[in-house]
């Protein structure tokens, strides 16, 4: 049965930046309803691999009106993450619509128009929380069809024992890549390759002991111009010339790839090691398939068993939001974190911007920007209201002239 309903905000997504997000509404007193397309939430956390671990301290895990993660570890499991999450989420679950799927978005005259499978909403306000990497992005290569062995994107790593004994290729070794290698590095591989186009910037999980992630705020606080040879410092200092062994350096620095392409830096859990060991092979960039082989651009050929891609991830918000001019040529929201977008009043995205605290810190700050604006907003437009109405209702005396003219 469909319906229509009406309500000041809609938050598109029942994620870490949904979740947020509403509740700092919620805390202002506006009324908001969460369309999420899952039957539940965090379903995307609880579809990884279970010893999936954040890469960011636990300091820095904690969503606006509620208290740090309990988990006794500095970087929590996965497991952790979805218990934070349905507990934070438990405080909303009136506001939540589940097996909600957005299907049309429509601007109105002050408002929009959401058009789901289970009828239509509208609002002043539409928050967009769907995530930056909603959909893997897997490359089409020559040949891939008719290849025998296994591939799977990143995002469906699976138990990393389920990888002994076999040959594996992983293409990138950016953050999730080198996530992968960090598990399989405590695996028993047969043969592990490492398809790279440009390296990584690539930092300890710990320096003298102290967790790396916890150092966070000095980065966010240092000089732009002075965080690429910074972090290309600590790289070297840290793991010596990476070039020696093959990983080759990006052509931009951790900090820039960072703040332009919103790429974070790598943390090393044992990667690096296997890497020095000989564990691991930095092998070139994989430009086709044949039924047995994978096929490198200087001509050698690989056999894996198993081809994992790292090769990031797409929004998946074109279809929905391309028409509006609200997104870049990637496809990312030119307002990326709660900020105001001048040419679509009432439409916000979260969750789409990276900080070096991470995406939990960068999800609650925001939340606050965006639900401070609408309440601001709300604020003036009431008043506005009163103004008008009380001119409606003690309209001004026509003034009378007395007198003669002499």
């Amino acid at each position: 049965m469909t319906h229509s309903h009406s309500t000041t905000a809609i938050v598109i997504g029942a994620g870490l930046s949904g979740l947020a997000a509403a509740t700092e509404l919620r805390d202002r007193k506006i009324p908001v309803t969460i369309l999420e397309a899952s039957d539940r939430v965090a379903d995307p956390w609880r579809a990884r691999h279970p010893k999936l671990r954040l890469n960011i301290h636990r300091h820095f895990a904690r969503l606006p009106g509620h208290h740090e993660p309990r988990h006794p570890g500095t970087y929590l499991p996965r497991d952790a993450v979805v218990d934070y999450l349905s507990e934070y989420a438990a405080g909303l679950a009136s506001d939540i619509q589940f097996e909600t799927c957005v299907q049309s978005v429509h601007r109105l005259v002050g408002g929009w128009q959401v058009g789901t499978n289970k009828g239509t909403y509208t609002c002043a306000h539409l928050i967009v929380a769907t995530g930056r990497e909603k959909e893997p992005d897997m490359p089409i290569w020559p040949g891939l069809d008719e290849f025998g062995g296994k591939v799977i994107h990143a995002a469906d790593f699976e138990e990393p024992s389920s990888y002994d004994g076999k040959k594996v290729l992983v293409v990138g070794a950016g953050n999730s890549g080198s996530d992968v290698l960090n598990h399989l590095s405590r695996a028993n591989p047969a043969q592990v390759w490492i398809s790279v186009r440009n390296g990584p910037s690539i930092l300890p999980t710990r320096i003298f002991g102290y967790p790396m992630h916890r150092m966070a705020r000095l980065f966010s606080r240092t000089p732009k111009w002075a965080l690429d040879p910074l972090m290309a410092g600590m790289q070297w200092m840290n793991f010596g010339n990476l070039r020696r062994h093959g990983l080759p350096r990006h052509r931009k620095g951790g900090g820039s790839r960072l703040i332009n392409d919103g790429v974070t830096p790598a943390l090393d859990d044992g990667f690096v090691k296997a890497l020095k060991m000989g564990r691991f092979e930095v092998v070139g960039q994989a430009v086709g398939f044949s039924p047995y082989t994978v096929e490198l651009a200087d001509g050698h050929k690989v056999d894996p068993d198993v081809v994992i891609c790292a090769t990031g991830y797409q929004t998946g918000l074109e279809d929905l939001f391309g028409h509006l001019g609200a997104l870049d040529k990637r496809g990312y929201p030119l307002c990326p974190a709660g900020q105001k977008d001048n040419r679509n009043p009432g439409l916000w995205f979260t969750g789409f911007g990276v900080s070096f605290e991470g995406f939990f810190y960068a999800a609650g700050v925001s939340a606050t920007r965006l639900a401070t604006s609408i309440s601001a907003q709300n604020s003036q437009l009431s008043n506005e209201r009163r103004t008008t109405r009380a001119a409606q209702l003690d309209p001004p005396q026509s003034l009378t002239l007395k007198g003669t003219l002499q």
